[in-house]
């Protein structure tokens, strides 16, 4: 029988819609899995139970607003949160309390979700890792920078947690977790109230135990009616199995797991062949790296001029070497950036998404590092839509991810698609 705490958002929803579970008890069995857990995985930078309970009493004596009504909700330790410490993985903001809510945490107010705590995040979001231990093997990274809402959602705690990403920040943690991560469109998520890392990359996504959840979070976030939605085509989907320029980074039990997917969706009756890109993408990974550093070191010129000293070492570093990116190159790799965009309508014109890795391998086992971003970073630059499941373990018996990339704005599409893809490569 499943725990409570183990329900999906669609389960919870529906019990409570028909009076068969209320707000109180989902919050209650939420909790006492923190309770049991979070001292081995140490995902949560703060919470508050008896904020829990009082929000949760609240949305029972309520009619119900959205899917999300009385469904605890993690938020990423960058994301601004009136009523609770927002610190940003940082000690300069220890107990720093936000007057206002970020534009997400309001929608999920508005929506009458419960805010359970804030999840633990690298510092700043960036490079130095936090606390937060992998929920499969606690000597293992649990990936970053959005290390604690991967953790709190794949260990159970929450069915929901929001994240960021600027370079791999949602997909490479949800991989090693063994969670859905999503990743949507550059900004048809409000981003006001969340700490800059790099403006033009930084994007609000989820994570999730399923991705009808992952799409009922999309459509309250964005104000689509999931009854609007039409089902994936009867036609099977049409994809392209991407290896990328970064192709040899990755481990060998990720190029076996996928070149396995391609084979069994195949067989499923996908549409499905090999696809090179461009020229210009080889550039492109320079490119997103050259755009977070002249953006990143500027997001925290305050930080950096006021407390240099509670910087990490790893951060003050990564910041030294990204004050030489000059105004030139960041101009160059936004001019190599929009070319590839602007090559994305001729991309995506004969398939429906693109199936590339989500990380290299298996997280590894290293607590003083989050993994290498290496298979996500162009995908953010792009400001596509990405998502990963959790339909591979690895040689230490760790979750392994399946990336699949979309063309812009075509979110609620890969979200279609990638249910398809799941469920075939769950039924090989």
């Amino acid at each position: 029988m499943t725990a409570i705490n183990e329900y999906s958002i669609m389960e919870a929803a529906a019990l409570m819609a028909a009076g068969k579970l209320t707000a109180v008890a989902l919050a209650e069995h939420c909790l006492a899995r923190v309770a049991a857990r979070e001292k081995d995985v140490e995902a949560w930078a703060y919470i508050d139970r008896d904020h829990v309970m009082a929000q949760a009493m609240a949305c029972d004596r309520e009619s119900r607003r959205s899917p999300l009504h009385g469904i605890p909700v993690g938020v990423k330790d960058i994301i601004d949160t009136a009523g609770m410490p927002t610190e940003y993985g940082s000690p300069i903001y220890a107990g720093y309390r936000p007057r206002s809510d970020a534009a997400c945490v309001a929608i999920l107010k508005n929506a009458g979700a419960i805010i359970m705590g804030k999840t633990v995040t690298a510092e700043f979001a960036m490079r130095q890792p936090g606390k937060t231990r992998n929920p499969h093997n606690a000597a293992h990274t649990p990936g970053g920078s959005s290390s604690g809402s991967a953790a709190a959602v794949a260990d159970f705690m929450v069915p929901l947690a929001l994240g960021t990403q600027t370079g791999g920040s949602i997909i490479r943690p949800a991989a090693f977790c063994g969670t859905f991560g999503f990743k949507p469109t550059f900004n048809i998520i409000n981003r006001a109230g969340v700490k800059p890392a790099a403006e033009s990359l930084d994007t609000v996504g989820f994570f999730a135990r399923s991705l009808p959840d992952v799409t009922i979070a999309l459509s309250v976030m964005t104000g689509n009616e999931i009854a609007e939605l039409s089902p994936f085509e009867r036609n099977k989907p049409r994809l392209a199995f991407c290896r990328t320029p970064q192709w040899q980074h990755a481990d060998h039990w990720t190029v076996q797991a996928l070149e396995d997917a391609v084979t069994a969706l195949a067989q499923a009756g996908a549409h499905i062949r090999e696809l090179q890109l461009p020229p210009q993408f080889d550039a492109m990974l320079e490119a997103q790296g050259a755009t977070s550093d002249y953006e990143s070191v500027r997001a925290l010129a305050y930080e950096r001029r006021t407390y240099q000293q509670q910087l990490s070492t790893t951060l003050a570093r990564k910041l030294e070497e990204a004050e030489r990116c000059t105004l030139s190159q960041y101009l160059r790799a936004r001019h190599i950036v929009g070319e590839c965009r602007n090559l994305l309508p001729s991309l995506f014109s004969e398939f429906d998404a693109l199936l590339v890795p989500s990380a290299k391998g298996e997280a590894p086992k290293d607590l003083k590092t989050t993994g290498d971003a290496i298979f996500n970073r162009i995908w953010t630059a792009l400001h596509v839509p990405a998502v990963t499941l959790p339909v591979f373990t690895g040689p230490n018996g760790l979750p392994m991810g399946l990336q699949l990339i979309a063309h812009l704005g075509c979110d609620y599409k890969l979200l279609q698609c990638a249910e398809w893809v799941s469920d075939a490569i769950k039924r090989r």
